[in-house]
């Protein structure tokens, strides 16, 4: 058997593990020269046993203990080398990571909420399927009326039951339905109708109010969409005017407009000779509280709509409505908010 320094030697030389394997199998393995040794031990006296058998079990340790250091710097140099060629220059500055922008119509319902509940009104929310009653009969909408169409309203069944709703309002239905007055909500959430153009898309978001408790009257419906445009619009003068209108869940109705000028071809709101319908409102109609389980000669109130997409619009300057659902990054990237930025009265509300 060869000389136990020359076979460590060997282990030592080893290039890689590969060949250090090969080796341990060459050294230790089933037909190694030490094994061998092993099978002639019963040939021996038992003195002569007992000392070649401690010679070789010395050996056969020392040899071990080399190859398993051998692995471990081999390891450390295998290690070592991926380090060398993947080496990274802590030094150099962090690769911008994209944040996220809040969508402008997301962002617009959180000013007009934040607005809205500095005067006492609170946020509700209903499902986007309706029914055929809260949607219309419910809300005075006559059978002959024009929204009940096809061709204006997308009906789920054939018995024209079940639709996406066309309005928010049947949330206001719904919540009277479920609580008793005073009422003092906003209804912000996505409606549908059948109509595609750069000024409406087939879904769009509304906001609707409603105010609805004792000796309700005009007057406070003017304070609350004069305040609310104010805020809004951040401008300290508003020029609005009420036009007379119908809707059937209302009378008397009217359309708002606002007072807005020109600059560069942006539209400055607050004075101006020149109006912008923005909203529609009235009093409550008497058949609505009646069909909502609310007495009409104890309460009244007053509700309103607004079109959120089109506040949007006005607001940050954006001209096609079909951009607020094309997805496109490089759009939401200029025209979207800062995640963390919520817009409070306090605070200002698009900074």
């Amino acid at each position: 058997m060869a000389h136990l320094d020359e076979l460590i030697q060997k282990v030592l030389n080893a290039k890689d593990k590969i060949s250090l394997q090969n080796l341990k199998t060459e050294l230790l393995g089933k037909n190694s020269e030490i094994n061998q040794e092993f099978k002639k031990l019963g040939s021996l006296s038992e003195e002569e046993r007992k000392g070649k058998a401690s010679s070789l079990n010395n050996q056969k340790q020392k040899i071990t203990e080399a190859i398993e250091n051998r692995f471990k710097e081999l390891d450390k140099l295998e290690i070592n080398q991926k380090l060398q060629k993947d080496k990274v220059d802590v030094t150099l500055p962090a690769r911008e990571r994209p944040n996220g922008k809040i969508h402008p119509v997301s962002q617009v319902i959180d000013e007009i909420s934040s607005i809205f509940s500095e005067i006492g009104f609170s946020v509700a929310e209903g499902p986007d399927v309706e029914t055929e009653y809260n949607n219309f009969t419910a809300l005075n909408t006559p059978e002959d009326h024009p929204a009940r169409d096809m061709h204006d309203t997308f009906y789920l069944d054939d018995n024209k039951k079940i639709l996406l709703r066309t309005h928010t309002s049947p949330v206001q239905i719904r919540a009277m339905l479920s609580g008793k007055p005073p009422f003092k909500i906003i209804v912000p959430g996505r409606t549908y109708r059948c109509d595609s153009d750069q000024t409406h898309a087939p879904m769009f978001h509304q906001l609707e109010g409603l105010h609805i408790d004792k000796n309700i009257n005009m007057g406070h419906l003017k304070g609350c969409l004069d305040y609310f445009i104010k805020e809004f619009f951040e401008v300290k003068k508003i020029q609005m005017r009420f036009r007379p209108s119908h809707f059937p869940f209302t009378e008397p109705s009217a359309e708002v407009d606002i007072g807005y000028r020109l600059e560069n071809g942006r539209i400055i709101v607050g004075e101006g000779d020149k109006w912008l319908e923005i909203l529609g409102c009235g009093m409550v109609h008497p058949n609505v509280l009646k069909n909502a389980k609310v007495d009409p000669k104890k309460f009244q109130g007053f509700a309103f709509g607004m079109g959120i997409d089109r506040l949007a619009m006005l607001k940050y300057g954006i001209n096609d409505l079909r951009s607020f659902f094309e997805a496109d990054y490089r759009w939401l990237n200029y025209f979207g908010f800062d995640p963390l930025d919520v817009p409070t009265n306090y605070r200002g509300l698009s900074r």
